[in-house]
């Protein structure tokens, strides 16, 4: 087996296993980053005249809700990862053909987590609730610092191996 096939297996089982620990934890520990979420949501961390503030979601069961869809989609892309790297490791000395076929489930496992810290923590949580202005509860960088490694993830093992 290649170096180049032992790390790609490797990187998606780990960040099949940082979704998996990830999603856990916010069950386990679930009022910690459910803080978070509930500020970032209600926007009360906001300048007070800030004309955006229209956009802030209140309700407790609404604020609940957008937590556990960030909760399934941790453990998602985490058992899509996890699967993915059992499946490379099933195609380890494949053909890079088959090896290269191997790679859909990990990457839709990818793409998934990419689209996680991107869309709902960039996109939505940075710019549509003002994330960035929320102090304490500004987790921009760390989604960006998730975002960088899982994007840098997909993008090496979407490459197709010497032997295709």
């Amino acid at each position: 087996m290649s170096a180049v096939r032992t790390a790609k297996i490797f990187l998606v089982g780990s960040v099949g296993l940082f979704g998996l620990l990830t999603g856990l934890d916010n069950i386990i520990d679930y009022r910690t980053n459910f803080e978070v979420v509930r500020h970032v949501l209600s926007m009360d961390a906001v300048p007070a005249d800030s004309v955006l503030k229209w956009r802030a979601i209140t309700s407790p069961a609404i604020q609940a809700l957008v937590y556990w869809v960030i909760i399934a989609l941790e453990l998602l892309y985490a058992s899509l990862c996890l699967l993915g790297a059992l499946r490379l490791i099933g195609a380890r000395t494949a053909p890079g053909a088959r090896f290269h076929s191997a790679k859909d489930v990990a990457i839709a496992g990818l793409a998934i987590a990419f689209a996680l810290f991107f869309f709902c923590f960039l996109v939505i949580g940075g710019e549509w609730f003002q994330m960035w202005q929320a102090g304490p509860w500004n987790m921009q960088q760390p989604a960006f610092r998730f975002l960088g490694s899982i994007g840098l993830v997909l993008v090496f093992v979407t490459l197709p191996d010497g032997d295709l």
